[in-house]
């Protein structure tokens, strides 16, 4: 049985932290020892397991970035960011590495890595033996025992190369600088641990993707956090009642989540809920998509005063902490900026507007060594203003240094000449009963240039008319607000992060328009 005297526990089973960094350590020096220089990259298919997270801080230590592949990807996406990325070597789970083309794999070293059966049980997979079936393939145990066992660090670690969604077309890999010395290291984990909660004698869970940023750099706090004492849990997918069951049986005081999640533990039956002692929950940290006020009041209501907010991106880092007396005295604040974070909200001159007024959100944490997008400066080059980057977001400060965030850039509508804010309609849609989630949208107009669509997916259950929506936004809405397209859809699409992908309910509307706005 899994216990919490273990540092790291997954479904393939738990470890103690010598045992656990052995690995780590063989792992720095398994690549050293395959030819990698600083610099290089390695590429890691996986979802969430030991040799994950293993290999993550691994490559961190012989200053070779680690490329975490979202195996969810197509075989034409994880090519294009193997090329992209120009990994020498990959490690991933067999079942995951089968399911690729050979020919994608031959310039690589492969490790490959059985998938353990409660992974495989999960996903409808066979478990894969312990024998690959492909000769170059060497297999993760034997290949990490006959490793030379590294004994130093690298001076300049690099972290992950994180592949942006590419929702509006081909990813982007953000990469990062080296860190200039060890020092500039700990400033940037401290910054990180003001952001997560992450500290010494936590019990954390994580059950997002280590391939999106906030769950990868949540892993290295806690990592890192956790020297001395501390455990971490990590499951492969996220499941609502039995992290609720995790959490008492290992006493789980830190997690890291997005906001879809809190909304499936919500809708389980109350009796359900009650089940479980989940009091040894201090600090739950979410981001990633907006939450609304709502739903951080009811896990509030459930859990007590342990919900936390970051804001910010992959190529920013988190550059505000809301804590729950935040939201509480500034209800729909992203938090705070951090100390470290210079933040400037402009026009679409670029001119910095006053506090309260709406513009583009520009920032840069000092802690974060710069980036550039790999193969794609110019693209890096573009999101610059003044020395500050460019979040894609809307919003606004208020007098205190609270950021709220209106909508993304992308997003915003411009309507007969009115600039309409999607995320405003799409809260007030979700105040209506019976609706689960929505998106809100720009759709060409003849006469306006654009127009308001809405897709939404309703409650089990729950029956609702079109006029039933407009006549209800209509109470809460200007007019030029309430969306002239209403549909319903049996479910929307989503990322793993939660997040919606608009742009596939948008396209087919804009389809032969030979313009997007």
């Amino acid at each position: 049985m899994e216990t919490t005297q273990a540092f790291f526990t997954s479904e393939r089973g738990a470890v103690d932290r010598q045992a656990f960094d052995a690995d780590v350590r063989r792992f720095a020096g398994g690549l050293r020892a395959a030819g990698l220089q600083e610099g290089d990259a390695v590429a890691l298919l996986m979802r969430n397991d030991t040799p994950l997270a293993q290999a993550m801080v691994g490559a961190d230590m012989a200053g070779v970035y680690s490329v975490p592949l979202n195996w969810h990807g197509k075989p034409d996406e994880i090519h294009y960011i193997l090329q992209d990325s120009q990994a020498r070597l990959i490690v991933g789970h067999i079942d995951l590495l089968e399911a690729l083309p050979p020919e994608m794999l031959q310039s690589l070293r492969v490790i490959a890595v059985p998938t353990p059966e409660g992974i495989a049980l999960r996903y409808a997979r066979s478990q894969s033996s312990a024998e690959v079936q492909n000769a170059r393939w060497e297999l993760w145990q034997d290949w990490l025992e006959a490793q030379p066992f590294s004994e130093t660090s690298s001076s300049r670690p690099r972290g992950a190369i994180i592949y942006t969604s590419g929702t509006t077309g081909k990813p982007k890999g953000v990469q990062r600088e080296p860190y200039s010395d060890v020092d500039a290291q700990r400033r940037n984990l401290q910054t990180l641990h003001h952001a997560f909660g992450t500290k010494a004698g936590m019990h954390a869970a994580i059950v997002g993707p280590l391939y999106h940023g906030g769950p990868g750099a949540y892993w290295r706090a806690a990592y890192a956090a956790t020297a001395q004492s501390g455990t971490v849990l990590m499951r492969s997918k996220f499941d609502a009642e039995e992290l609720l069951g995790l959490i008492e049986q290992h006493r789980i005081t830190h997690l890291f989540m997005v906001p879809t999640m809190f909304v499936r533990m919500l809708r389980l039956p109350a009796e359900v809920r009650a089940r479980y002692d989940v009091s040894s929950v201090t600090h739950i940290v979410h981001t990633a998509a907006p939450c609304p006020a709502a739903i951080k009041g009811a896990m509030t209501e459930w859990l007590g005063d342990v919900v936390y907010e970051f804001y910010g991106t992959t190529e920013t880092g988190p550059v505000t902490v809301a804590t729950p007396a935040d939201a509480r005295a500034k209800p729909g604040t992203v938090g705070k900026r951090q100390a470290a974070v210079e933040m400037v909200i402009v026009d679409h001159d670029g001119k910095p507007v006053p506090a309260g007024d709406v513009g583009e959100i520009y920032c840069r944490n000092a802690t974060y060594p710069d980036f550039t997008y790999r193969n794609r400066h110019a693209d890096r080059l573009a999101l610059e203003r003044n020395g500050l980057i460019a979040t894609g977001d809307i919003g606004y400060l208020d007098d205190e240094d609270y950021l709220f965030i209106c909508d993304r850039v992308k997003d915003m509508v411009i309507s007969g000449g009115v600039n309409i804010y999607p995320a405003e309609v799409e809260a007030a849609l979700l105040s209506i009963a019976g609706i689960r989630d929505c998106a809100v949208f720009g759709i060409p107009h003849e006469e306006f240039g654009e127009t308001l669509a809405a897709h939404i997916e309703l409650e089990p259950g729950h029956d609702l008319e079109a006029t039933a929506v407009t006549r209800a936004l209509e109470q809460v809405l200007p007019r030029y607000k309430v969306p002239s397209l209403i549909c319903f859809d049996s479910a929307l699409p989503r990322q793993d992060n939660g997040k919606i992908y608009k742009r596939r309910l948008s396209e087919p509307y804009w389809e032969g328009q030979g313009r997007r706005i």
